[in-house]
This record gives C-alpha cells, sequence and structure tokens, in this order.
C-alpha cells in the first residue's frame, strides 16, 4: 500500500495558493497549479515504487509473562531493493491486558550499515491476568524522495499467557531463606507445644528445661530432653475473594493480583515445608476449587491454576462461598482469606460466617493496606472538597479497623501491610503457627 508523506500533502497544498496567485496576474499561466499538482502526484507514485519492498518479517512473542513484570518483544524485518529504507516504524495491535492503549510502537534500524535486515524491539507492563491475544502487525517506510509511506501489514495469530507474578519467590532473599530455614535443604528439628514428639536427646545447656524428661533420666541417670520435630501433611487454604472490591487498583494493579501473588510466596514455603495446599477463590459464588497438592513440585501447576482466578465485578457472598469450602474441608485445616471490607454489611456476614469456620478451623485473614485512603487522609486540605475527601476516608478507615478489632476478639488473627511486605508478613504468620502446632 502507497500513499502520501505529510511532506507531499504539504507540497501539493502549497502549489494552490501560489498558482491561485500566478493566474490572477498572469490568467494564461492558470495551467501551472496543475501541472504542479500533477508532478507531484506523479513523484509520488514513483517514489513509493523505488521504496523498498518488505520480505521475511519476524516477531518474537514468548508464551507467558508475568502481570506487573515488563514484557519485551522483538521484531525483525528483511527488505529487497536498491532504496532501503533508513528508518522503519511499526505498530502492533494487543489485547487490552498486555497494554491499556492496545497497542504497541516500534522503530526498526539496520543491524549494521549496508544490511537489508532491521531490528527493533518495544516494552510494555501487562496489567490483567488471561491469555494476551497479538493482532495485526503494521510496518511502514519511506520512499528515497520522502514522499510517499509504502506499508505492510501481517496478522500474527499469536498470544501470550499473563500469569500471576511471583518475582518475590525467585528473590535472593527467599532462596537464602529456604536453604537455611527448617524447610529448607538443611532440615533442623524444632522444640515447643502442639508438635509431634521426635526423640529424646541429651540435654544441652541453652535447651529449655521443660523439655527434659525426668523419668527417662532417671533410667539413664543423664539429663535427656524430649526433642520435637514441626508437624508436618497439614492442609493449607488460599481462600481468595475475587469480587468487586478486590478489583480496585493498588499501584496500578487489582487488588486480587497483589493477594495472588502474596499467597503464591506463601505457598511456595507451605509446599516446600510438606504440607498441602489448594487454592479456593469467590466471588458472587465459589469460582476455583483446586485439590490438595504437597511437594514443590507442584508449584508451576498452583501458579497456572491462579492464573485461572478471573475479575469478577460482582458483590462478595462470604456466608455461600465459606459455607461451601468448610463442607469441602473433612479436617482442621488453616484457612488464609484475602478480602477486603467495603461496607458494614458485607462486613457482618463475612463475620457471621468466619465465626462458624473458626469452631473447627484455624482462620487467618490477609489485608491489604489502602495507601489511597492514607494519602487522602495526610494530604493538606486546601479546600471543602479537599476535607470532604479527607473526612470520608477516615471514616472508610475507621470502619476498616473496627472489622479487623472483631476479628481478632474472635481469636482470628489478621495480617495487614502495604502490598509489597504483605507475602513476607504472612510467611512469618505461617512458621509462627507451624512451630506453634496450631494446625
Amino acid at each position: 500500500m502507497i500513499y502520501p508523506t505529510a511532506r507531499a500533502v504539504f507540497l501539493i497544498a502549497i502549489g494552490a495558493p501560489v498558482a491561485a496567485l500566478l493566474a490572477a496576474l498572469m490568467p494564461n499561466l492558470w495551467a501551472i497549479g496543475i501541472a504542479w499538482a500533477a508532478m507531484l502526484v506523479l513523484l509520488l507514485v514513483v517514489d513509493g515504487l523505488m521504496a523498498a519492498k518488505a520480505g521475511n518479517v519476524q516477531l518474537a512473542v514468548p508464551n507467558s509473562t508475568e502481570i506487573g513484570a515488563p514484557l519485551e518483544l522483538d521484531l525483525q524485518a528483511e527488505f529487497a531493493g536498491l532504496m532501503t529504507p533508513r528508518q522503519v516504524s511499526g505498530n502492533l495491535g494487543v489485547d487490552d491486558r498486555l497494554s491499556d492503549t492496545g497497542r504497541m510502537e516500534f522503530t526498526l534500524d539496520r543491524s549494521e550499515p549496508g544490511e537489508l535486515t532491521y531490528r527493533g524491539a518495544t516494552t510494555t507492563i501487562p496489567n490483567r491476568r488471561g491469555t494476551g491475544d497479538i493482532g495485526k502487525l503494521w510496518l511502514r517506510w519511506k520512499g528515497p524522495l520522502g514522499l510517499a509511506w509504502r506499508q505492510t501489514s501481517k496478522q500474527s495469530g499469536q498470544s501470550i499467557a499473563v500469569m500471576p507474578n511471583i518475582s518475590a519467590v525467585r528473590s535472593p532473599t527467599v532462596q537464602m531463606f529456604l536453604r537455611d530455614s527448617v524447610f529448607g535443604l538443611l532440615a533442623r528439628k524444632f522444640r515447643g507445644e502442639g508438635s509431634e514428639f521426635e526423640a529424646l536427646t541429651e540435654y544441652q545447656p541453652g535447651m529449655d528445661r521443660r523439655s527434659i524428661d525426668w523419668k527417662g533420666s532417671a533410667r539413664h541417670s543423664k539429663l535427656l530432653a524430649k526433642e520435637y520435630d514441626t508437624e508436618r501433611n497439614n492442609q493449607i487454604v488460599f481462600a481468595l475473594d475475587c469480587g468487586s472490591a478486590m478489583c480496585e487498583p493498588i499501584d496500578g494493579l487489582p487488588r486480587i493480583d497483589r493477594a495472588v501473588s502474596a499467597a503464591l510466596l506463601t505457598a511456595y514455603i507451605t509446599l516446600k515445608s510438606g504440607d498441602k495446599t489448594s487454592l479456593f477463590s469467590f466471588a458472587a459464588k465459589p469460582e476455583l476449587s483446586t485439590p490438595f497438592l504437597s511437594g514443590s513440585r507442584n508449584f508451576y501447576r498452583m501458579q497456572q491454576d491462579a492464573a485461572t482466578i478471573d475479575y469478577r465485578h460482582q458483590e462478595s457472598n462470604y456466608t455461600l462461598a465459606l459455607s461451601a469450602l468448610s463442607s469441602r474441608l473433612q479436617r482442621r485445616s488453616l484457612i488464609i482469606i484475602f478480602t477486603d471490607f467495603t461496607d458494614p454489611t458485607s462486613a457482618d456476614l463475612m463475620l457471621e460466617a468466619a465465626g462458624r469456620l473458626i469452631d473447627k478451623h484455624l482462620v487467618l485473614f490477609v489485608v491489604l493496606e489502602d495507601k489511597e485512603l492514607l494519602e487522602l487522609i495526610e494530604k493538606k486540605p486546601e479546600n471543602a472538597e479537599d476535607v470532604a475527601r479527607s473526612v470520608t476516608a477516615q471514616s472508610l478507615l475507621d470502619q476498616k479497623k473496627l472489622v479487623v478489632t472483631r476479628l481478632q476478639h474472635m481469636g482470628i488473627d489478621v495480617v495487614e501491610g502495604a502490598h509489597e511486605n504483605i507475602g513476607t508478613r504472612l510467611i512469618n504468620s505461617y512458621l509462627k503457627i507451624k512451630r506453634r502446632g496450631a494446625i
């Protein structure tokens, strides 16, 4: 396809007033304007025909990426012809999961002077999980005279799976923790109440005196202490609320995606520890319910299951969801619920449903800190509208604190914090529960 550049349009347009002026002064020269336009159109066509032709066009697309992580696409195009372009620009249509604008722009340059191969790359940040489809690719370049654009298009038909972000799992801090922790490569016995008895060992200075086995010590004529091992094979359920409140963004990503990342980070620890782990999601009704998995080899499967958790702009039904979860569990489990409290009515229903769970299971709530509310409260007001926003934000924050307090009075632990710290806090809470043997 050939069409004029801005330079060609400007030259054709500027010829009209000049021709009109000449025709007014010398009527015999009226044909100069037509000749000028015809000449430029002819040059435009010639310029487009002289431009190089696109040959092999290759778009390198990865099979998967992670939400919130930079995604780079590479493009390579080969051209044939005597007049190769100095630069090639491209435009790629993509799913709105991959880019807010629905397109990605490329600039292709020669790999080396004199070569006919042009390469370019562009980067975007996926903002939603799911399958991101790649649409049509458009390339255009100028002819040697700069009067005509030559354009070609190609349908990609490729797609990218946008997975939950597990960058925290790969961080050196977590890997170092796993290497040196009780659940890592160096196994270490933990002593404490509620854990399984492992063996008797000779008492060493620094041990808890309450662990001394006096009867065994009397039989063997030396001090012996009971050694306990942390219980394994517990059931851990990550229950994620994917309703409308959890679809609101925090630092550019929905709350549910922040929650999924924290859940997967903790799930990696639970799988490494030998506990059985499951994912459960709900909104107006239960959505996802995976079987219990054990062993770190199943972590990738859990990540794939988490990628299917959809965004539901519906009011969450805690009564139905937690009742369905309770009926599914046949033994005592640790249930970690990721949610947000939007209004007192839904919070009351949630508290009632959670109260029925704690009779048999251990429940832990995870609540993400709302930075927007804190910013509205801390911002210095400049007018009456700012005061109204600050008062409303403080009221919403007070309601959330009230619900958290009521949960704590019921005996339910609550982990609250900023999204960048919530995963670490949740891991610490899980490890404390393990060491207490409370599950």
